[in-house]
């Protein structure tokens, strides 16, 4: 009996284009196509395929919706192979995609799927009760913790990276210290700890407040409101 495979993919071209993918195998055959997060669920209910090829974006919000479905089918439909298809190498996607285990997921980049049978390949392993990752997926994944591991911020203690987010976010000492009901002092001697352990040279707070703000987002951390950088630039006292 053939794969029985449903497609999840807003775009028409490369709905087109996966259908086509997928139609030259003779083990594979597609059993419905859908274009959002509510549709794929639905038919995955009634259809009980043997694996779903999502897109990680479509409506409705155009963000993470092929790993959420994947997670979801880890507790709905355990058996069910997932092969999430992105556009980029993220390593925080491909963690969430496996962070329940790898089996029967695959994380491919999208401008690649038509190289050598790769999508094919990948629906077969997944099928299988096996694992396909993209190259450029470990690579990433490899890169991130590397830095993870070489990241000066690692030496922080939860309550001192707390408050470098807090600065990253542009927000003043009497700020941070409303947010995390800290006195002023107390906040003043966590932001010298922090300058301490980050060996920052000894220049002007405000440099200094600069330059965690850097770290801070070239480690990968969440990224501040608009106002981040521009705000550390002038924020060191009340």
């Amino acid at each position: 009996m053939p794969i029985r495979v449903i497609v999840g993919e807003d775009h028409y071209l490369v709905r087109e284009g996966l259908r086509q993918l997928i139609e030259a195998e003779p083990d594979i055959e597609a059993v419905a196509y859908c274009d959002n997060l509510h549709a794929l669920e639905t038919a995955t209910d009634e259809a009980s395929p043997d694996v779903v090829v999502t897109d990680i974006r479509m409506p409705p919000l155009g963000s993470d919706e092929g790993i959420r479905f994947a997670t979801w089918a880890r507790e709905a439909h355990p058996g069910l192979g997932v092969v999430v298809l992105s556009q980029y190498a993220y390593a925080e996607y491909a963690l969430r995609l496996f962070e329940g285990g790898a089996s029967r997921r695959a994380y491919l980049l999208k401008d690649r799927i038509a190289d050598a049978g790769q999508l094919a390949s990948a629906i077969r392993e997944v099928a299988g009760g096996g694992t396909a990752v993209d190259p450029e997926i470990v690579e990433s994944l490899v890169s991130a913790r590397i830095r993870a591991k070489r990241s000066p911020l690692a030496d922080l203690t939860p309550r001192e990276l707390e408050v470098v987010s807090l600065v990253a976010e542009g927000k003043s000492n009497a700020s941070i210290a409303d947010a995390m009901f800290l006195t002023k002092r107390a906040v003043e001697k966590h932001i010298n700890a922090i300058f301490a352990k980050l060996n920052l040279p000894d220049d002007s707070v405000q440099s200094r407040r600069v330059a965690v703000t850097l770290l801070y987002l070239s480690d990968g951390s969440d990224v501040p409101d608009a106002h981040g950088l521009g705000g550390a630039l002038g924020h060191t006292g009340a």
